[in-house]
C-alpha cells in the first residue's frame, strides 16, 4: 500500500457512504484487536497509487470515554496513519466540529470532508468554506456521499497533504486562555523528564489530555518512569484550574473549543431568519454586531474607566490620609537629620505617593477580570479584529495587545502564538502603545489636579488614544516594514457564563500583587535614588543669603510673639516659609538629579515641560509608577508634610496648565516603555536593534504628540 487514510466523523455524517463509495466490493470486515468493535477495512487505487483506507468507529470526540473512542484514537496515534479524513455533516457544523478542533490538536494530517452541503443550504446555511478552511489549516472538501460527488478531489486532497504539498495545511495552535495555557505548559515541563514519552505523542496533546483527567492517558503515563512527578504536576495543576474556575478542567477545555468554534463560524457562517439561535447567539447579535458593536464596546471601556476614578476616589482618601499620618507621626519621633529626610521625603513620600493609587488599579483589574470571565472580552478582540483587517492587520493580534493594558511584558510574551515572525514582531513594537496599569496613577494624579469632575473622560481618551494610536502605527508598519498577507486566525468566542466571585478575585489579587511588590522593590528603591540624587551634594552657591533673611525672620516671629500680634505672627510665618521653599527648590535645582533635569530641559521646554518633568520621565523607564513618586519628591521640596494634596497644590503653581498636563500624560501613555519590556521585547525578537528601534520610535511619537497637543490647546485656548 502506498498510503493509509483513515475515515473519521461522527455517527450519521456520512461515513461509512463515503468508504463504500472509495472501497467498493474491496473491504474486508472484521473485530479490533480486544474489542467487539467492528472493523472495516478496505482498499482502491487512485492515480497509480493504491490506498488503505480504514473505517474507524462513529465518535463524537476522541476523550477515551467509550470503547469506540479508545479504538479510533489509538489507531490514530499507534498506526499513524498519512491522512486522517474527518467526514463532517455540514448541517450540523458545531456538533461536528468538536471532533475536527480534537483531530488538530493532535498534529497530525487531517483533511474534512464536508459532507451532506446540499442539505446545508436547504436549511439556509451559508458557508464559505475556502475561509473556513484557511483559518483551521485543514483542507476542506465538499462532498454530497450519497451521489459520489466531491469523492475524486477529496483522494487527490488527501494525497496532497500526506505529502505536504497542499498549500491550506498547517498546524493552528488552539488557544485556552492563560491560565490553562500556563498549566498546560506545566506538565509539558514535567513530561521532559521522559524525552522517549515525549517523543512518542505531541507534548502539547498529552498534557491537554491529562489536564481532561483522560483515564487511557494516565494509564500510558503510569507506564512512565516519570510517573510520579508528572500525575503531581497534573494534579497541582487540575486543582489550581478548579480553585480558579470553580468547574472541572476538562468543562473548561470543552467550552474553549466550542468558543474556537463558534469564532470560527462567526467569520464564515451566515444563518437565514428562520435558523434556530442560542441565548448567546441572540446577545452577540448586538455585540458582535458590524454596527452596534463599536459603540458597545467604547460604552463597556468608557464605564470601565469612570468607575475606577470615581470608585476609588474614596478609598484613594483614606490611604492617603493613612500615609500623610505616618509621615507626620514619623517625622515627629525623630530629630531633624538627613536620615529623617531619607524616610519622610524618600520612603513614605516616593513609595505613599504611588501606593495611594492601589484601589484605582484594583478596580480596573476587577472590570477587566468580568469583562473577560463573562466572555465579553472575545467579543472585544472579535470586533477589533475586522479594524485590523481593514487596516491591514490581523484580529490575532488583538490579544496581546489586550493583555497589555495589564502588563506589557506577558503581553509580549504572548506574541508567541503568532504564526509568523513578522506578525510577531509587529505585535510586538505597538504593543507598549496599550497603556499598562503601571500608568495609570500618573493619569489619576494629573486627571485629578487639572481636570475635576472630568477626570474618568480624560483617562478613558488615553486610552482610546492609545488604541487607535497602535492601528494607525501597525498600519504604517505593515506597509512599511512589514509587507505581506497575515496568517489567518480563529476568534474564540465561548459561551457567556457567570462570573464567580473567587474567579474575579482570583484574578484581581494575581495582578494586583505585581503591583505591590513593585512598592516594596522597584519603587522603592528608586525613591531612594531619586531622594540621594536631590540631596546632595549638600554645600551648593546661592543666589541670596537665605540663611540670614531666615535668622532674621525668625528673629521676627519672636518679638512679635511677645506683643501678641497674631496677624504679623502669620504673615512672618508665610514669608519664612516662602523663604524656606525658595531656598530648598534652589539647592535642589543646583544639585545631582537638577543637573540631570536641566541638562535634558532644552528637549522637553518646546512641550511645556519643566525640568522636575523630565527627571520624573528619566526615572520612569525603571518602572512608570516611579514618575509619580519622584514627582512628590520634587515637586514637595520644602513642603512642611508631604503628601499627596501638596504634590496637587505644587503641580499646579509649577506653571503646567491643563494642556501641558494632557500633554504629559499622553507622553507618559507612548514613550519608551519600562527597562522590563524593553528586555522582553529585545528576547522575543532576538534583536538588539528591534528594541532600540522600538525606544527610538516610541520616544520620537512621544515627543511629537506631546508638542502637537501644546500648539493646538494653545491655539484653542489662547
Amino acid at each position: 500500500m502506498d498510503f493509509t487514510i483513515a475515515l473519521a466523523g461522527n455517527p450519521n455524517a456520512g461515513k461509512t457512504t463515503i468508504f463504500n463509495h472509495l472501497t467498493g466490493a474491496r473491504q474486508k470486515v472484521g473485530n479490533w484487536p480486544g474489542v467487539t468493535v467492528e472493523k472495516k477495512e478496505g482498499s482502491c487505487t487512485f492515480k497509480g497509487k493504491t490506498l488503505r483506507i480504514v473505517d474507524l468507529p462513529g465518535i463524537y470526540s476522541i476523550t477515551a470515554y467509550s470503547v469506540e473512542e479508545i479504538v479510533a484514537r489509538d489507531f490514530i496515534l499507534e498506526e499513524r496513519p498519512d491522512v486522517v479524513i474527518d467526514v463532517i455533516d455540514a448541517s450540523n457544523l458545531e456538533r461536528n466540529l468538536y471532533l475536527a478542533v480534537q483531530l488538530i490538536e493532535l498534529n497530525i494530517r487531517p483533511v474534512f470532508a464536508m459532507n451532506m452541503v446540499d442539505m446545508a443550504k436547504a436549511r439556509g446555511m451559508v458557508v464559505d468554506y475556502q475561509k473556513l478552511a484557511t483559518l483551521l489549516g485543514v483542507p476542506i472538501v465538499e462532498t454530497v456521499a450519497t451521489r459520489g460527488e466531491g469523492l475524486d478531489r477529496l483522494l487527490e486532497t488527501a494525497l496532497d497533504v500526506a505529502r505536504d504539498q497542499n498549500p491550506v495545511a498547517r498546524h493552528v495552535h488552539i488557544n485556552y486562555g492563560t491560565e490553562v495555557e500556563e498549566e498546560i505548559k506545566n506538565v509539558r515541563q514535567a513530561m521532559e523528564q521522559d524525552p522517549e514519552l515525549t517523543g512518542r505523542y505531541y507534548p502539547r496533546w498529552f498534557a491537554l489530555k491529562l489536564l481532561e483527567n483522560d483515564h487511557d492517558v494516565r494509564k500510558r503515563i503510569r507506564r512512565s518512569p516519570a510517573a510520579d512527578v508528572i500525575l503531581e504536576q497534573v494534579e497541582q495543576s487540575r486543582q489550581h484550574l478548579f480553585e480558579i474556575f470553580e468547574d472541572e478542567p476538562e468543562t473548561v477545555i470543552a467550552e474553549a473549543r466550542y468558543g474556537f468554534i463558534s469564532g470560527a463560524l462567526k467569520e464564515t457562517m451566515k444563518l437565514s431568519a428562520a435558523t434556530k439561535k442560542t441565548i448567546s447567539d441572540t446577545i452577540d447579535q448586538v455585540l458582535t454586531n458590524r454596527i452596534l458593536g463599536y459603540p458597545v464596546f467604547i460604552l463597556f471601556m468608557y464605564l470601565l474607566f469612570q468607575g475606577t476614578f470615581t470608585l476609588g476616589a474614596y478609598p484613594v482618601e483614606w490611604i492617603e490620609t493613612g500615609v500623610n499620618w505616618l509621615g507626620s507621626l514619623v517625622g515627629s519621633l525623630m530629630p531633624d537629620t538627613l536620615f529623617k529626610n531619607l524616610i519622610v521625603d524618600g520612603i513614605i513620600g516616593g513609595v505613599g505617593g504611588v501606593i495611594v493609587f492601589l484601589p484605582n488599579i484594583l478596580l480596573l483589574f476587577l472590570g477587566i477580570s468580568i469583562l473577560e470571565d463573562t466572555g465579553y472580552m472575545a467579543r472585544a478582540a472579535f470586533i477589533m479584529d475586522r479594524v485590523m483587517h481593514t487596516l491591514g492587520l490581523h484580529g490575532k493580534s488583538f490579544i496581546p495587545l489586550l493583555m497589555g493594558f495589564g502588563c506589557n511584558v506577558p503581553a509580549i510574551m504572548a506574541t508567541r502564538t503568532l504564526e509568523t515572525r513578522r506578525d510577531r514582531i509587529l505585535t510586538i513594537l505597538i504593543n507598549p502603545l496599550m497603556s499598562c496599569s503601571a500608568r495609570l496613577p500618573v493619569y489619576v494624579l494629573l486627571a485629578g489636579t487639572f481636570f475635576p469632575g472630568r477626570e474618568g473622560n480624560v483617562i478613558f481618551s488615553l486610552y482610546l488614544m492609545g488604541i487607535i494610536t497602535a492601528i494607525l502605527v501597525g498600519q504604517v508598519f505593515k506597509r512599511t516594514l512589514f509587507k505581506g498577507e497575515a496568517a489567518p486566525f480563529v476568534m474564540e468566542l465561548p459561551p457567556y457564563r457567570m462570573p464567580t466571585l473567587k474567579s474575579m478575585i482570583i484574578h484581581m489579587w494575581d495582578k494586583t500583587k505585581v503591583y505591590l511588590q513593585k512598592m516594596g522593590g522597584i519603587v522603592l528603591i528608586f525613591s531612594i535614588i531619586i531622594w540621594f540624587l536631590g540631596a546632595f551634594p549638600r554645600q551648593v552657591p546661592y543666589t541670596q543669603d537665605y540663611e540670614g533673611e531666615i535668622a532674621q525672620v525668625r528673629a521676627s516671629i519672636q518679638h512679635a510673639r511677645a506683643d501678641g500680634n497674631a496677624t504679623q505672627i502669620h504673615m512672618l510665618e508665610n514669608q519664612l516659609h516662602s523663604l524656606e521653599r525658595s531656598k530648598e527648590q534652589e539647592r535642589l535645582a543646583s544639585s545631582y538629579i537638577g543637573r540631570i533635569g536641566k541638562f535634558m530641559e532644552p528637549a522637553l521646554s518646546p512641550l511645556g515641560f519643566d525640568w522636575k518633568l523630565g527627571v520624573s520621565l528619566v526615572a520612569g523607564f525603571v518602572a512608570k509608577e516611579v514618575v509619580v513618586s519622584t514627582l512628590g519628591v520634587l515637586y514637595q521640596a520644602g513642603e512642611a508634610q508631604v503628601n499627596n494634596s501638596n504634590l496637587r497644590n505644587a503641580l499646579k503653581n509649577s506653571g503646567l496648565t491643563p494642556v501641558t498636563a494632557y500633554g504629559f500624560m499622553v507622553f507618559v501613555l507612548m514613550y519608551v516603555p519600562c527597562i522590563v519590556t524593553v528586555l522582553a521585547i529585545w528576547r522575543e525578537t532576538g534583536s538588539v536593534g528591534w528594541a532600540a528601534f522600538s525606544v527610538g520610535y516610541l520616544i520620537t511619537l512621544a515627543w511629537i504628540m506631546a508638542f502637537l497637543i501644546r500648539v493646538a490647546g494653545e491655539a484653542l485656548f489662547a
